[in-house]
């Protein structure tokens, strides 16, 4: 739903309606990406506050500063704000921002992603390194080389990869890179042109950079061809998220100003993907950012709505909601009022 159709939405009646409540209702939060680790589950979320800026199409009132780690013993038990986990004032690299971030484990060691502006107001992602999956974290001194962008969302293979999708557009800047190089003068392309693609690189042994020079990931339509600029209703945006399912990669996304959550599936973690249908259709508030999990057999989508700060688009709550697939693979696709 649209920022400016939030003044004729009833949000008590609209809360009676979802088909989930906020996991966490004494601050904001959103952007969840949500891990199993050790049995528990885990929630990485970005942690919204009101910076007093305007709303603009650069996300500039999206003024984040830190980050708390969301745990849960089961998908029925109570979510636990388990206080700050990394602030920005502790990443020597970054001045603001601190948007979407993703965790990874391996080895007994904890690996917290983020995407933040640097000194020059460009968009890098950093790696931070913590002991437990709560942190605290330790951010390295550096973004990770060759990065930009935002929402870095780290995937790992059964065979040990990990891979790193990342890249968004309008205030996460995308469409001022061509072949992994920034130009103030890039724009998105025209609507009859091959819309901009999400990027991934594959991590070293040590999760602290990429090994190998950043690729596109190509999403295709049913004929085969790239998804156009103008198909605004099914192109990438932002939210990059991997999944596996029944042997295939499932790569989901935001459409962002069209508000879905939508999929596309491939045979590769480097794609090509093919847009394949939604998975969720817009919530209250501008933005749509989720992740997939699978939880004791079963697989969940959190994701967040700004219902309970009744429509403000930088005020966000994470929520959850469980997702089934039809017998050919594809996911059915959720309502989030009912």
């Amino acid at each position: 739903m649209p920022e400016d159709s939030t003044e004729e939405i009833d949000f008590n009646e609209l809360n009676k309606k979802a088909i989930s409540q906020p996991l966490i209702t004494h601050m904001y939060t959103a952007d969840p990406s949500a891990h199993v680790f050790n049995g528990k589950i885990y929630i990485y979320p970005s942690h919204d506050i009101d910076a007093g800026i305007p709303f603009n199409d650069n996300g500039d009132h999206f003024g984040m500063e830190d980050y708390h780690v969301i745990s849960m013993d089961s998908i029925d038990s109570d979510a636990v704000d388990n206080g700050v986990a990394l602030h920005l004032k502790d990443v020597a690299w970054a001045e603001r921002q601190m948007w979407a971030p993703d965790a990874a484990h391996k080895d007994g060691k904890y690996y917290l992603f983020f995407p933040a502006k640097n000194k020059e107001g460009i968009f890098q992602i950093g790696v931070a390194v913590g002991d437990s999956p709560i942190g605290p974290f330790v951010a390295q001194p550096k973004p990770i080389s060759g990065s930009y962008s935002i929402d870095p969302a780290v995937f790992e293979d059964e065979d040990g990869s990990y891979y790193m999708y990342f890249g968004g557009i309008w205030g996460g800047q995308l469409q001022k890179f061509r072949n992994n190089i920034y130009d103030e003068n890039n724009e998105l392309p025209k609507p009859d042109e091959p819309a901009l693609l999400p990027l991934v690189a594959k991590l070293t042994d040590d999760l602290l950079e990429f090994s190998e020079d950043v690729k596109e990931v190509q999403i295709l339509d049913e004929h085969g061809n790239l998804l156009l600029e103008g198909d605004n209703e099914r192109r990438f945006f932002e939210a990059s998220w991997l999944h596996k399912y029944n042997g295939k990669y499932y790569f989901s996304y935001s459409t962002g100003d069209t508000h879905f959550i939508c999929y596309a599936i491939g045979d590769s973690p480097y794609g090509p993907f093919t847009y394949s249908g939604r998975i969720l259709n817009p919530v209250v508030g501008w933005t749509s950012h989720h992740s997939i999990c699978e939880v004791e057999g079963k697989w969940y989508l959190f994701y967040h709505d700004s219902s309970l700060s009744k429509g403000v688009t930088h005020l966000r709550s994470v929520k959850v909601a469980e997702i089934t697939y039809n017998e050919d693979g594809s996911i059915v696709t959720l309502d989030p009022y009912k």
